[in-house]
């Protein structure tokens, strides 16, 4: 069914036409055997909306939690509240009580709709009242699900829109708030506004031209932004099938969901996908078309081995929670209708269409021509409306319309994007830059490290004489440190980019967040530690 543009900004309204396009198609699955055709999804996420209401959210409690794992229940709890104009708040269950805590207070939830099994698995403290979906089984009435299933089925869309007060929502409501990993610091709440998160969905689906036969695997976690928005509204705004497994880490039970679906699109990071190349079957991702991975760097060693044993190889994209989170991505020639080139080795693709991406000076600012290294700055409809009561740090992130990502990066000549580090993987040293990730990749070189490996850390730590100084956590070396300062003088390494013999130290792991991204935070407490 055909969309008005202007509505396409509100995803609620797409999601009520979607499913009426797909009433008696399978339209959600998961690995529990859970299915529910677009006219089921519809109808319980209208019965669970006016439970909630009846039973659980006051007229004015506007931002709602959810601490639900990727599965059906989470995708109706989410599109339930999303017709009902509420805020959700996918909460990351991997984080400690304390900054879970930390982040309920910062947006006020009173709620937080989750099940008793994933309470038992993370024994969290909540400061917000959980309510247990499970204990909605038995108080929807007769009279709810004959009045939910007439409106799903028979009611016109215009009507059903106007009596969920749809028609009052706008492109800069806000869709949802998703805190940061935290990687670098404390999560912050990221708020996305319905423009946000739709203009997204369009972006992927007009490079990805997405249609009914297509099914796409949601093992991300909602509270992922890529989770979010390609996962959990592509599926829901979108002709594809979403199916979904509570971990990415459960490789097995992720092959056969996809052998089980016949998947055709897998997003996922080269964490997740290492776990598959070892674990899962050729017969497990015959189907599948597309790979597009994220949150790290994906190395070649990696694609080339998955394409040799799956027969489709990876690509890499780039987003950040705040830009909603897509900017960029390379495509499968399959995929790609455009006559120039889709995909291009060791970059993260080219931006999606309606956002801008520029390279700028990290000292002076000014924009920066094709091919030359400076910070990246990305402008579009998917830019955040900002960090939830930070306006602080908000006018710190978008500088004339522009989102300054902290991430080193330059353009080539075709539009291709190469992100070459984060500006927090910097140290200035005398007066020149020094990037820890060239600094690691050195020594992984010298040393014979696999790329999927993370056996070491470079960070900075404050130094009396020089203001601060390069050091190496790491969890063993094969060779001593004086002769890998040997072999990286001998490799080109600048004589400034060498770290000195005394600034390595062995520690018991290296810090990883659950995307396989560093925990650059708890990298940085170890090394101010270890050399007090």
């Amino acid at each position: 069914m055909s969309v008005p543009p202007s509505d396409w900004l509100i995803l609620p309204r797409q999601f009520l036409r979607t499913c009426r396009a797909q009433m008696r198609r399978v339209k959600v699955a998961d690995s529990t055997g859970a299915e529910l055709t677009g006219a089921e999804l519809l109808i319980r996420s209208l019965i669970l909306r006016r439970l909630l209401r009846r039973h659980v959210l006051a007229d004015d409690e506007r931002i709602v939690g959810l601490l639900l794992p990727p599965c059906v229940p989470a995708v109706v709890a989410n599109a339930a509240l999303a017709i009902d104009g509420r805020v959700a708040v996918n909460l990351n269950y991997t984080l400690s009580a304390e900054v879970l805590g930390d982040c309920t207070a910062q947006v006020g939830i009173r709620h937080v709709l989750t099940a008793r099994r994933i309470l038992e698995k993370f024994p969290l403290h909540l400061d917000a009242e959980p309510v247990f979906l499970e204990d909605f089984k038995d108080k929807a009435t007769w009279s709810d699900k004959l009045l939910c299933a007439a409106a799903a089925w028979a009611m016109p869309i215009a009507l059903l829109e106007r009596r969920l007060g749809l028609t009052k929502i706008r492109p800069d409501d806000l869709l949802t708030i998703i805190f940061t990993s935290g990687s670098t610091g404390e999560p912050k709440g990221v708020m996305l506004s319905q423009a946000n998160i739709g203009s997204n969905v369009d972006a992927v689906d007009k490079i990805l031209h997405l249609d009914p036969h297509d099914v796409l695997t949601g093992i991300l976690p909602i509270f992922h932004s890529f989770g979010y928005t390609v996962a959990l509204w592509a599926p829901l705004a979108l002709a594809p099938r979403g199916i979904y497994h509570f971990s990415p880490l459960e490789a097995r039970e992720v092959g056969k969901l996809c052998r089980k679906h016949r998947a055709t699109i897998l997003v996922a990071t080269p964490t997740f996908l290492r776990a598959y190349l070892r674990r899962c079957e050729p017969e497990d991702f015959a189907t599948l078309e597309l790979i597009v991975t994220g949150a790290e760097r994906l190395p070649r060693e990696l694609a080339d081995a998955f394409e040799e044993k799956f027969g489709v190889r990876p690509l890499e994209g780039y987003g950040t929670t705040e830009l909603s989170p897509v900017v960029s991505t390379n495509m499968s020639s399959a995929r790609s209708t455009a006559e120039t080139r889709s995909a291009k080795e060791g970059t993260v693709g080219r931006p999606l269409p309606g956002i801008e991406a520029k390279v700028v000076d990290l000292d002076s600012g000014v924009d920066l021509g094709p091919n030359r290294s400076g910070m990246l700055l990305v402008k579009g409809p998917n830019v955040m409306q900002g960090y939830f009561g930070r306006p602080d740090l908000t006018a710190e992130a978008i500088r004339n319309g522009w989102y300054v990502t902290g991430d080193v990066a330059e353009i080539d000549d075709d539009g291709f994007i190469r992100i070459t580090g984060r500006i927090s993987r910097f140290s200035k040293l005398g007066g020149e830059m020094v990037p820890h990730l060239r600094v690691e990749e050195a020594i992984n070189q010298v040393l014979h490290v696999d790329e999927d490996e993370v056996r070491l850390a470079v960070t900075a730590v404050p130094d009396v004489k020089k203001g601060e100084r390069l050091v190496v956590l790491h969890t063993g070396l094969s060779e001593p440190p004086e002769e890998i300062r040997r072999a990286l003088s001998q490799s080109g390494l600048p004589p400034l980019w060498i770290p000195d013999a005394d600034g390595f130290r062995q520690v018991p792991e290296i810090p990883v967040l659950g995307t396989g991204k560093l925990d650059l935070k708890r990298v940085k407490e170890l090394a101010t530690e270890a050399f007090q």
